[in-house]
């Protein structure tokens, strides 16, 4: 069933080329949103301590305080923690590419770039935060120090709540949900991009990173999250 884009929550545009920055304002407010702009990266993080977002588009190239670092603080942050991020970038480099996803970007979309991309990546984002917060009647998943409730879309790592994005979230619950299963690059794509997907399976792997940081007691030895070599990954049997 197709979700309705929610349009509640103003979109925070960080660009500080003002013809870019209009340009992607003018057409989100066309798909209904608010808009709210920054120019560089102190005023994006202060207008995020301000308000909560449904969404952040994000150049890379900022003034004052990169695109990567803003990255960062956002995810470190109580209010937009967890608000899907769509990341612009003139760089082609696939390994650019990574780096900000490996920042917490949830996307990324190289410059020069056409409008109806932008807006289909942008309602792709959105479709997956909707079906996220629809909650899952599934019980509570408890494996070694984790307990992972997906009603509540909650994570606890030795008792302590900790934030996920939406992206993070299916992951860990994908994996959790059927311990001794490896699950292929390809199909964790799948599952967790949907259809929407613009992504590739280099993203699995940035993403397991940011995961292991969040939930393992050691996560350049991970016992939670394993790697099976020239297969995909896996939650170990209890």
């Amino acid at each position: 069933m197709e979700h309705a884009l929610d349009t509640r929550l103003p979109v925070l545009v960080v660009e500080d080329e003002a013809n870019i920055r209009d340009l992607v304002c003018l057409h989100l407010t066309v798909e209904g949103f608010k808009c709210v702009h920054a120019s560089n990266g102190i005023e994006a993080l202060e207008l995020a301590q301000q308000q909560a977002f449904a969404l952040v588009v994000l150049d890379l190239m900022l003034p004052k305080l990169d695109g990567l670092a803003v990255c960062r603080a956002l995810r470190r942050g109580e209010r937009n923690g967890t608000v899907p991020i769509l990341m612009l970038t003139a760089r082609r480099e696939e390994a650019d590419k990574v780096l900000g996803l490996d920042s917490g970007a949830d996307d990324y979309l190289t410059k020069p770039f056409g409008v109806r991309e932008l807006m289909a990546r942008v309602r792709a984002l959105l479709r997956r935060r909707a079906l996220a917060d629809d909650g899952d009647d599934s019980g509570v998943i408890v494996y070694k120090h984790l307990e992972l409730d997906p009603a509540r879309r909650r994570v606890l790592v030795h008792a302590k709540e900790v934030g996920l994005t939406t992206n993070e979230f299916n992951l860990l619950q994908t994996l959790l949900s059927k311990p001794g299963i490896v699950f292929s690059r390809e199909a964790l794509l799948r599952r967790i991009w949907r259809e929407d997907t613009f992504v590739t399976v280099r993203s699995v792997d940035t993403l397991v990173k940011r995961v292991r940081r969040k939930i393992e007691v050691d996560p350049a030895n991970p016992e939670i999250i394993l790697t099976v070599w020239g297969a995909g990954y896996k939650v170990a049997d209890v």
